[in-house]
């Protein structure tokens, strides 16, 4: 009997598959043992069974399984929520004990493999948890050396590999994977090849497959590709380096999106694809509509600020309109908050910084921009996005509108400018960034928030809290409360209201209401 200390001392490989795919649900596992799970590891097998039992997708509920490959349960736990509301696991039993034969019919053909290699197989079963949220407490509560991914699963890879210290592979078919090295330091972080990160990386890794056949290659050559990331915390996006934005050729863009074989995103109307440009990792809009491109492209070739995700460049040709922009490698706002353990590392000073450089960004493009204002028009933790080494960016400028200077930047000039008044276009964003205010102090979404099926939304129910200063009640309860905490929470919570109170009739400009956010008493006695 393996004990507690022991297991916690054994390095950990966790695999994470779609629970909900038909076929070819095992080859992150098989991929694994063949690769990189040694003898004496423990392999975590966390089953993302999305959510069971729930047709709204806000009303979710954690479900956590554990059992043992014989068949016998070992342990059983719920832990069930759904909002305030209470779920049974008798409502659920036969959806529940259904996938539980599943997963121990298809995984009995491993436990042989890894009980011959003193491997200990543990699987979880999680339904109504974001992936990337289960993945990250797997990886911190074991001594976690790789975390493999499956396909289906790989538009989080970037939010999960730069939450971790350890390797990341992505599945992207059958023995193929997409590995990324570990982010610990090295003494030389020059580019490397595959073979190089290996023995750079892992010099006495051998993995199971290894040691029965003999075969000293970890990866059989063409059957995996290493996506360079950037290393350390001196990473530096592409828009603000020397020579971008800049015009790109449609074959460049070919050779950066790998021929577009990896789509993460389809809308109607736009297209997003991930690729690498100088060993940075990108994302491609491809956009249908003609004039959502231009404008874009218009009102981003003459923005330039710290906060906002600009784009490296763009490619028109007579059938597609591309923008290139930095991959927001730790993903948007929204979803750190949506997970427990990203939520909890945004302390309120951390939140309160968010505040003030966003509010700036929206200064900025209200006040500051050279040819007139800039209306957003879709601020929102979702559009609030991060890339490493960097402060947090409003991102999302397909609903944007320039109201001055309106020269296209294709030359063909409409002729007319909008006759629009400029404070009721701009209370827009004053508005919703009272909203984000609200998401930064409660740590809720507001597009998921627990009763918006029930007509109540996330301004219903802060508003009268914030009128009557109960500021405690709106807080986030993952954070603990410090005295000094409080009164950064206080000013933005003033400033919340001021911005949802707000309205065209009177309305106060967002240089007054950062004023409030940073705790300027004259700002707050004025207002």
């Amino acid at each position: 009997m393996v004990s507690e200390a022991e297991s916690m001392a054994r390095e950990s490989v966790i695999v994470v598959i779609d629970g909900k795919r038909s076929k070819g649900m095992v080859e992150p596992l098989d991929w694994a043992l063949k690769h990189v799970v040694r003898r004496k590891n423990i392999v975590i097998v966390v089953g993302i069974l999305g959510d069971m039992g729930k047709k709204n997708a806000t009303q979710c509920f954690p479900l956590n399984m554990r059992f043992n490959i014989s068949g016998i349960l070992e342990k059983l736990e719920f832990s069930i929520s759904s909002g305030h509301a209470e779920v049974k696991p008798r409502d659920l039993g036969e959806e529940i004990e259904r996938k539980r034969e599943q997963f121990q019919a298809i995984l009995q053909p491993f436990s042989k493999q890894c009980k011959r290699n003193e491997v200990k197989l543990e699987v979880k079963l999680a339904a109504g948890i974001c992936p990337e949220e289960i993945t990250l407490k797997e990886a911190e509560n074991a001594n976690t050396r790789w975390i493999v991914l499956d396909s289906h699963l790989k538009k989080y890879k970037m939010c999960i590999y730069w939450n971790v210290e350890c390797n990341v592979a992505v599945m992207k078919g059958k023995d193929v994977a997409t590995l990324m090295p570990s982010r610990a330091p090295k003494p030389d972080y020059s580019p490397v090849s595959s073979e190089q990160a290996d023995a750079q990386t892992w010099p006495d890794d051998r993995s199971l497959n290894d040691q029965e056949t003999g075969n000293q290659n970890v990866i059989e050559e063409g059957e995996s590709s290493i996506q360079q990331t950037p290393r350390g915390p001196s990473w530096y996006p592409l828009q603000f380096r020397p020579g971008f934005p800049r015009e790109f050729l449609f074959s460049e863009i070919e050779e950066i999106t790998n021929g577009f074989s990896d789509i993460i995103c389809q809308e109607e109307n736009l297209k997003v694809y991930e690729g690498v440009l100088q060993t940075t990792p990108v994302i491609v809009k491809s956009i249908q509509d003609d004039e959502q491109f231009w404008s874009m492209l218009t009102i981003l070739s003459r923005v330039r600020h710290r906060n906002i995700m600009n784009i490296v460049g763009y490619c028109c040709t007579a059938t597609n309109r591309l923008l290139i922009s930095d991959y927001p490698c730790l993903y948007s706002f929204a979803m750190k908050l949506q997970c427990d353990v990203s939520a909890i590392n945004l302390s309120w000073r951390a939140r309160w910084y968010t505040a003030i450089e966003i509010g700036g960004s929206l200064r900025y493009l209200h006040e500051e921009c050279p040819d007139g204002p800039i209306v957003h028009q879709s601020v929102c933790s979702s559009n609030i996005v991060y890339s490493h080494g960097c402060s947090p960016m409003l991102s999302n400028f397909m609903t944007a509108k320039w109201y001055k200077g309106d020269v296209p930047f294709n030359g063909n000039s409409t002729g007319k400018c909008p006759n629009l008044e400029e404070d009721k276009q701009l209370y827009v964003d004053i508005h919703d960034y009272g909203l984000f205010l609200v998401e930064l102090i409660s740590g809720k979404v507001a597009g998921c928030f627990p009763h918006e099926n029930e007509g109540q939304s996330l301004i219903d129910w802060a508003l009268p809290l914030l009128e009557s200063s109960s500021v405690t009640q709106l807080m986030d309860p993952r954070l603990a409360d410090k005295e000094d905490d409080l009164k950064v929470v206080h000013c933005m919570a003033r400033a919340a209201l001021l911005c949802l109170k707000n309205d065209s009739s009177r309305s106060i400009s967002i240089s007054e209401v950062l004023a409030v956010v940073r705790g300027d008493q004259r700002a707050v006695l004025q207002l």
